[in-house]
């Protein structure tokens, strides 16, 4: 078991002055499943990239983890399936058969091209390939895209009872419910870690919300309430004042009739 250790990283795109990641501090086990979730384009692949060390930016990540990536990008789909993917990755034919057998899929199908394939049965095959190397990290992008069903409950499965941590990135609500037990939440330019899953983050995040929309109603009212006393205090003061100028401009008056007279 391991950590991750996020300090002070920050991150903007070259052709962009404005932060993606702005002082993130984290630090995260490596036997945590973690679900990274946020809006579209607020950083998630850009996330995944600083970790695999493709992007680089302020501040320090230490790890002593090897992270594998899901999906990997096949050169030659033409050629058959373990051959392709041992010219890639450095693993045993048993690594990858034992993987497959846990997702419930027939190793044979390592013996086809890669492009014969069903969309499921490359997805399969390429998850059950960041899990090869027991001392790697994988970090799992979007493996639900494009699956059915039925495809969607296998890997689940597959996921919610590996031994191995993982950082997998879905729009699929069930599914993060079932393959994780925490959150990573990109929030503006800032990450924030819940304990549990999809739903007991949301409902976490929801209570926030209504107790920051809460506070800051108050605090609206609070300032509505003294801005009406000072408006109170301020036409007080003015009638005063007013007043006073009167009083001043009558005893004048009188003084210069008391004059002529």
């Amino acid at each position: 078991m391991s950590n991750i250790r996020i300090s002070n990283l920050s991150f903007h795109y070259e052709n962009s002055s404005q932060n993606v990641f702005n002082n993130l501090n984290l630090n995260l086990d490596s036997s945590w499943r973690l679900g990274l979730v946020g809006r579209n384009g607020r950083g998630k692949t850009t996330f995944l990239n600083l970790l695999l060390g493709k992007l680089v930016g302020l501040g320090e990540i230490k790890n002593k983890l090897n992270f594998s990536y899901f999906p990997l990008q096949i050169n030659n789909p033409a050629n058959i399936t373990l051959f392709e993917l041992q010219d890639q990755i450095d693993f045993e034919q048993w690594e990858l058969e034992r993987e497959l057998n846990l997702m419930k899929v027939d190793p044979n199908i390592l013996w086809q091209p890669f492009n014969t394939l069903s969309g499921g049965e490359k997805t399969k095959v390429l998850l059950a390939l960041s899990f090869t190397d027991q001392n790697s990290f994988p970090l799992i992008d979007e493996p639900t895209n494009h699956l059915d069903e039925s495809s969607r409950k296998q890997i689940a499965e597959y996921l919610s009872k590996h031994d191995k941590g993982y950082i997998v990135v879905s729009h699929d609500r069930q599914f993060l419910n079932q393959v994780t037990d925490h959150i990573l939440a990109i929030e503006n330019t800032e990450i924030h870690l819940y304990q549990g899953n999809y739903a007991i983050y949301e409902n976490t995040k929801r209570n926030r919300d209504e107790f920051n929309q809460a506070k800051n109603e108050k605090l609206a009212k609070e300032v509505q309430r003294l801005n009406a006393s000072f408006q109170k205090i301020w036409l007080l003061q003015k009638d005063q004042k007013v007043r006073k100028i009167v009083g001043e401009n009558i005893k004048v008056r009188q003084i210069i009739v008391l004059f002529i007279r």
